[in-house]
């Protein structure tokens, strides 16, 4: 059972990672436009200037790599200075970004959400690559792209358009970055449930936060279900592993859409999972 570890009460809690270098979680709230951080004494929030969809870890620990609601933006911690990359989907004014993670190689890979309704399959996964040229990935389009991540080796990206309920794996070229050989990983059962944000750990498992299910599912690299962990929130929405034997998972929440939200919901929750361990979080690297 995860248990509860950071009351945040967020909207959207979502995009927990775990940096090794400076032992903090960080995780954002999309719809509150923050940034939250642990330094295991204490959590706290910083404003963002938009949406904060998603981010990763760079090179330098004063630096993140923003995914706005907009746009692609660095982030510096010491003067809380956002400097923009550049937008994207400007020409789609329904979308905004969403679920993202580095691959093996350092490059940003994230997807996009479609906020009208209906929610129509609008969106597309991009790679930010080291040089800050921005690529669409010959993916199907999306409504609500998640469950992004990598294997071990880099060589296989995991990705879902949450309402199908179904996640999704490919052959992932870790020179090029081409991808090729799209293919079901899992499907969800007829419970209720969709899949969220999912990590990777040492051993190649997936872990999936399963928004609506209050769970979340570790998958064997066949796809066949491991090990599931009961989180006291309804809408689990990211997972992590982190803490410093790489043995602890982290899961974000959200309260958004609850009628009658329980005061867990929308925190951050943890659970030891020793002896599986997790992998350090791949950092955008700027060429």
């Amino acid at each position: 059972m995860a248990e509860l570890m950071v009351d945040a009460r967020n909207a959207l809690g979502e995009c927990v990672l775990w940096c090794e270098r400076t032992g903090r979680v960080l995780w954002t709230d999309i719809l509150g436009s923050a940034l939250w951080v642990h330094d295991g004494k204490e959590a706290r929030s910083i404003p963002m200037p938009e949406r904060l969809a998603s981010f990763a870890l760079t090179d330098s620990d004063d630096r993140l790599l923003l995914g706005l609601a907009s746009r692609l933006a660095f982030y510096d911690f010491s003067t809380g200075a956002v400097t923009t990359i550049c937008e994207v989907e400007a020409d789609l004014p329904g979308t905004r970004l969403n679920d993202g993670r580095c691959d093996r190689q350092g490059r940003f890979v994230f997807g996009t959400f479609n906020q009208d309704e209906p929610r129509l399959p609008i969106g597309a996964f991009y790679r930010l690559n080291a040089d800050l040229t921005l690529e669409k990935l010959a993916l199907p389009p999306v409504a609500i792209a998640n469950s992004t991540c990598f294997s071990p080796d880099g060589k296989t990206m995991y990705f879902c358009d949450s309402p199908e309920k179904v996640i999704r794996c490919c052959d992932y070229d870790t020179l090029t970055g081409e991808v090729s050989n799209i293919r079901v990983f899992a499907k969800l059962d007829g419970g209720p449930g969709e899949p969220d944000g999912s990590c990777i750990d040492a051993d190649g498992y997936l872990w999936n936060a399963e928004w609506g299910a209050g769970k979340v599912v570790r998958y064997a690299p066949d796809g066949a279900v491991d090990r599931i962990i009961a989180v006291a929130a309804t809408q689990p929405s990211c997972a992590a592993i982190g803490g410093a034997g790489l043995d602890t998972l982290f899961v974000s929440s959200a309260r958004v859409g609850l009628a009658a939200p329980v005061d867990a919901d929308g925190g951050l929750f943890s659970a030891a999972i020793g002896p599986v361990r997790g992998l350090p979080e791949a950092r955008f690297i700027k060429a």
